[in-house]
């Protein structure tokens, strides 16, 4: 069985729904997602930035050489690309094609939504495969997609802490970290005692290296898309969350 997996969308979307296409494992398996995902894909046979497919173009008519007939050399695609775009979904009529909705539907946690489609059992937690490492920091990643998610008080955080809690930013301004890809974060994460964060990809990916998470939700729901086993910290309106709350919950849970 060949197998080819279309899975769009950012680092969060992701890495929730790596237990489900892990899921869908075949005798050789192909994963297409957006090019800064990839490292994080360690249990596929090959991978491949979408944007390199030209897989969309084949609904403008204007599919590259061999793209069709790389299609369908395998026998089932498993695609969240074009689930929602009909045009795309003619494009590819007589090939191989199952399609899911990419996005969860507010009923559940997202990676168990994303179990759930593909008929494998809910709660299996999404969990990326690093090299261990001793835990020796509280690591702080401040930002999100979206500045609505962000809270905006980690540097105040992280000098209200006691001396005893070594702090260290994976992304902020001089104190930045550089990595050479998210599996490159990834490994370093692995060696936090424990990291805050709030929600966002970055939060996701230190979950699922196994680093003891804390949360800080604001216009989300944490219910769909708080890691699981992290400790949740929420607010409609982050900006109502204390320093003294935040640092409480650190404390504690160093």
């Amino acid at each position: 069985m060949r197998r080819l997996l279309i899975r769009p969308g950012a680092i969060g979307d992701c890495i929730v729904s790596l237990p489900a296409l892990e899921h869908l494992r075949a005798g050789y398996t192909e994963v297409w997602a957006p090019s800064a995902n990839l490292p994080l894909i360690r249990f596929a046979d090959h991978t491949r930035a979408i944007a390199a497919t030209g897989v969309d173009l084949l609904e403008l008519g204007q599919a590259p050489p061999g793209l069709l007939h790389t299609l369908a050399s395998f026998d089932d695609i498993v695609s969240w690309y074009g689930s929602n775009r009909p045009e795309f979904r003619d494009a590819v009529a007589g090939l191989p094609f199952r399609f899911f909705p990419a996005l969860p539907d507010g009923s559940t946690r997202a990676s168990d939504f994303y179990l759930r489609q593909v008929g494998a059992p809910a709660g299996i937690a999404p969990a990326i495969p690093v090299a261990p490492r001793a835990r020796a920091f509280l690591a702080i990643h401040p930002y999100s997609g979206s500045r609505a998610k962000n809270w905006p008080h980690f540097d105040r955080l992280a000098q209200t802490l006691p001396a005893g809690i070594p702090v260290e930013f994976c992304a902020h301004g001089e104190h930045s970290h550089r990595f050479h890809d998210l599996y490159e974060l990834a490994g370093w994460l692995a060696g936090a005692r424990l990291y805050i964060g709030n929600d966002s990809g970055i939060t996701h990916l230190a979950a699922a290296v196994g680093a003891p998470a804390i949360a800080l939700f604001g216009p989300t729901d944490p219910a769909v898309w708080a890691p699981p086993g992290a400790r949740v910290v929420h607010r409609r309106e982050l900006t109502t969350l204390s320093v003294e709350e935040v640092a409480a919950a650190v404390l504690e849970s160093w």
